[in-house]
C-alpha cells in the first residue's frame, strides 16, 4: 500500500517543470552529500583506484560533483514518468542515426553497447522512435515486482521493448523468425551475475570481469555493434553519439569487442569522470 501511494505521488510530481524538479531534487543532494554520505567509501576508492594520478583533493571534488549530478539524474527519472514525447525528443537527439538506419537498410539487426553514463533512462524510452528498427532494451529484472510491472509501464509507453536476461535468448530467435529487425540496447558496464561466462580484462587500471553478453549474441547472431556515447550539452539536455565498433562480428577474436568497448567508454569517462554512475561496486569480482 505504501509503495503504491509513494509510486502515485511520484507520477503526480512529475508533471512539475524539470526546473522545478530540480530545485525539488537539491536537498536531496544535501542529504545524500552532507547528512547520510551515500556511498562515499566505495565512490571514492572507485573513482581512487580509477584516477591513481589524481590528488585526494580532486577525488573529493569529483565525489561532489558525481553526487549533484546524481540528483539531477533523480530529477530526470521522475519527469521520465509523464515527460511528452515531443519534450523528450528536443531533449534527447541522436546526432548521427544514420550510423544505425543504414543497417535497417540492408536487413540488419544491431547491438547497441553503452554504460550507466550521463541519462540512460531516458534512452530506453526514446529508442523505439529514434532508429528505424524496433527498440528493445535489456536489463537485470527488479526485485520488486511491483515496482518493475508500474516502471517498465512508464518506461515503455512511446514503443521501446524492455526484455530482461532470461528472455533475451527467446527474444532474439522470436524476432529473427518474425523477420523484424530491431535494436537491442545493452549496458555492458554492470557485474557480471555468472563469473564463468564473464570476460576478464583490465578497465581503468583496476582487473574487471566485463559482461560477455553483447559480444557473445553479436558473433552469434552476427548482428553489427555500435558504441552510443551520451553526451550531456547542458542540464536536461542530451545528445546520442554513435561509433561503429564491428560490422562483421564472426570475423573478430575473442574479446575484441569487449575491448574495443572498453576503449571507447574509458574514452567517454575520463572526458567528464562525473557523469559515470560510481557508486555501485563495479570491481566486486577481479
Amino acid at each position: 500500500m505504501m509503495l503504491r501511494f509513494a509510486l502515485s505521488l511520484l507520477f503526480v510530481i512529475s508533471y512539475l517543470p524539470l526546473k522545478v524538479l530540480y530545485v525539488l531534487f537539491y536537498p536531496f543532494y544535501l542529504f545524500i552529500h552532507y547528512v547520510i554520505k551515500y556511498r562515499k567509501t566505495i565512490t571514492i576508492e572507485n573513482l581512487s583506484l580509477s584516477f591513481p594520478e589524481k590528488s585526494h583533493k580532486e577525488i573529493l571534488i569529483l565525489y561532489k560533483l558525481f553526487q549533484k549530478h546524481l540528483a539531477d539524474i533523480g530529477a530526470e527519472m521522475v519527469k521520465m514518468l509523464s515527460i511528452s514525447e515531443k519534450d523528450v525528443e528536443n531533449r534527447y537527439q541522436c546526432v548521427n542515426p544514420e550510423v544505425v538506419n543504414d543497417f535497417y537498410r540492408q536487413g540488419k539487426s544491431v547491438i547497441l553497447l553503452s554504460s550507466h553514463y550521463n541519462n540512460w533512462e531516458w534512452m530506453v524510452l526514446r529508442l523505439d522512435e529514434m532508429f528505424l528498427h524496433h527498440g528493445i532494451g535489456v536489463g537485470k529484472a527488479n526485485s520488486n515486482k511491483c515496482f518493475e510491472k508500474w516502471i517498465n509501464k512508464k518506461r515503455t509507453r512511446f514503443g521501446t521493448e524492455v526484455v530482461f536476461a532470461d528472455r533475451v535468448r527467446d527474444t532474439f530467435e522470436n524476432y529473427i523468425n518474425q523477420n523484424k529487425l530491431c535494436a537491442y540496447m545493452m549496458l555492458g558496464d554492470q557485474s557480471p551475475n555468472n563469473l564463468k561466462k564473464s570476460y576478464g580484462t583490465t578497465f581503468l587500471h583496476q582487473e574487471s570481469c566485463m559482461i560477455y553478453g553483447p559480444e557473445y549474441f553479436a558473433k552469434k547472431y552476427n548482428f553489427p555493434v555500435i558504441y552510443y556515447e551520451v553526451i550531456k550539452t547542458k542540464r536536461g539536455y542530451y545528445k546520442v553519439h554513435l561509433e561503429l565498433i564491428t560490422d562483421k562480428p564472426t570475423e573478430t577474436k575473442t574479446g575484441e569487442i569487449i575491448e574495443k568497448y572498453i576503449q571507447l567508454l574509458e574514452k567517454t569517462i575520463k572526458t567528464v569522470p562525473q557523469y559515470w554512475l560510481w557508486s555501485h561496486r563495479r570491481w566486486k569480482n577481479r
